[in-house]
């Protein structure tokens, strides 16, 4: 079985640039305080590193 991430946007993608909010979007994330589980493929985890100041990892 592949190994799952938590990821819960934590800040704001108001006043990002346009390529930060794009990410926040494509990862799934919607709204403040929303959270989603993505499988942790280096796809998903180079996304997380772009943003990785708006959101919080649970492993």
């Amino acid at each position: 079985m592949a190994k799952t991430v938590k990821i819960k946007l934590v800040r704001s993608a108001i006043n990002r640039t346009q390529r930060q909010k794009d990410t926040v979007k494509a990862l799934g994330l919607r709204r403040m305080n929303h959270t989603i589980e993505k499988e942790a493929t280096p796809q998903v985890m180079g996304m997380i590193a772009k943003v990785q100041h708006l959101v919080e990892v649970v492993e």
